[in-house]
């Protein structure tokens, strides 16, 4: 019944344009290794995020920087400003910049540094992979550690050694890929609600990263390879809002927990000043973080009138916010990639820098009080 049925020269990879190989991870990492002093400070700050996770250190976690990185130079150049403010209010926070290389994406756009780092569509991958290497080095150099998204079991090889946090985003919170993933990654990592709002599956994603599994991905010489975990104790539940609008009010935050309990978890609650909680208006961040510091002073008043604890009894455990060096976000078209007005986000709008410094140490004023 097959004889008439003619088979076309190529029937595997038919609708692949071409294809380009890339730099192995163990080829990357010898070309940028990672010196001693910055291992040492990847691993120590990825402990101080755990102890916070678990309740051993009292301060609050905020992940702050740009939606998206796109320059090199601006994100050094806003990397040394943050790290000022860091250092002013590390007593009680701990500030981990955002540095996002990969942009998933609900139907088409700019995917982000690491696939297109010319911003044109050439791809360049080797470039982009590259390029966010030497940005991870040189942050933590500065004493910043550094928090970034994990879109898929191939390029957390060629750069999670520099990273101290990481996140799962609303559109993967529900596969099965990323569970498996985060359940091997070394560092803590939050895992967003959905994007219409749906908080369980962040809850039974976290139930699932703690338990062992076994995920494809490629050995550090680029070998396919099955990876076998050992389980992610360390994660947490990011509440960005959703289709029905902000999740960030204190009803929100008790119905988190309730369900966080409900699947054997100890609610430990972010909450994401941006995305839905801003209603995609990145100025209405800082009416969102005052919210997140209300309900903690409140928790923390509750707490110590019966205690001398400074502690907070709050599930909430930080927060993130989108900025970088100057406000708003700027269209990239085609055409117009060499036209860019510098420090301004491509993606997502963001507050300034400025405007960051202040709404932190209003945070850190309230802690304070």
């Amino acid at each position: 019944m097959y004889e008439n049925i003619t088979i076309p020269d190529k029937i595997n990879n038919n609708r692949i344009r071409r294809f380009k190989k890339i730099i192995t991870p163990q080829e990357l990492k010898r070309k940028m290794p990672s010196p001693r002093k910055t291992d040492v400070f990847v691993m120590e700050t990825r402990q101080e995020i755990a102890n916070i996770l678990r309740g051993k250190d009292n301060r609050l976690l905020f992940i702050v920087g740009p939606c998206s990185i796109h320059n090199l130079e601006e994100a050094k150049e806003y990397a040394a400003k943050l790290k000022v403010l860091s250092d002013e209010v590390s007593d009680k926070i701990l500030i981990v910049m955002r540095v996002y290389f990969e942009k998933p994406r609900t139907t088409i756009g700019w995917k982000g540094l690491i696939n297109d780092p010319d911003l044109n569509e050439t791809y360049d991958v080797n470039k982009g992979i590259h390029h966010a290497r030497e940005l991870l080095l040189y942050i933590n150099r500065i004493g910043l550690a550094c928090g970034s998204e994990v879109l898929d079991t191939i390029t957390p090889q060629y750069i999670c050694d520099l990273v101290s946090w990481s996140a799962i985003g609303a559109r993967t919170t529900e596969s099965q890929v990323h569970r498996q993933l985060v359940s091997g990654l070394s560092m803590p990592t939050g895992f967003k609600n959905g994007t219409g709002g749906t908080i369980k599956m962040a809850a039974e994603a976290i139930v699932s990263a703690a338990y062992t599994h076994c995920f494809m991905g490629i050995t550090d010489d680029g070998h396919p390879a099955i990876y076998e975990t050992v389980g992610n104790p360390d994660c947490h539940i990011i509440l960005r809002g959703g289709a029905d609008g902000p999740n960030y009010e204190e009803k929100y935050i008790k119905e988190t927990e309730a369900i966080m309990r409900e699947n054997g978890l100890t609610p430990k609650i972010m909450v994401d000043c941006s995305h839905g909680n801003s209603q995609k208006n990145h100025r209405n961040q800082k009416g969102v973080l005052q919210n997140v510091m209300h309900q903690i002073k409140n928790s923390t008043s509750t707490s110590t009138s019966t205690s001398t604890s400074t502690s907070t009894s709050t599930s909430i455990i930080g927060v993130m916010i989108e900025s970088n060096i100057k406000e708003g976000k700027q269209t990239l078209k085609k055409h117009n990639y060499n036209y860019l007005l510098p420090g301004i986000s491509i993606t997502d709008g963001c507050i300034s820098i400025e405007e960051t410094e202040k709404i932190i140490k209003e945070a850190y004023s309230t802690i304070l009080m």
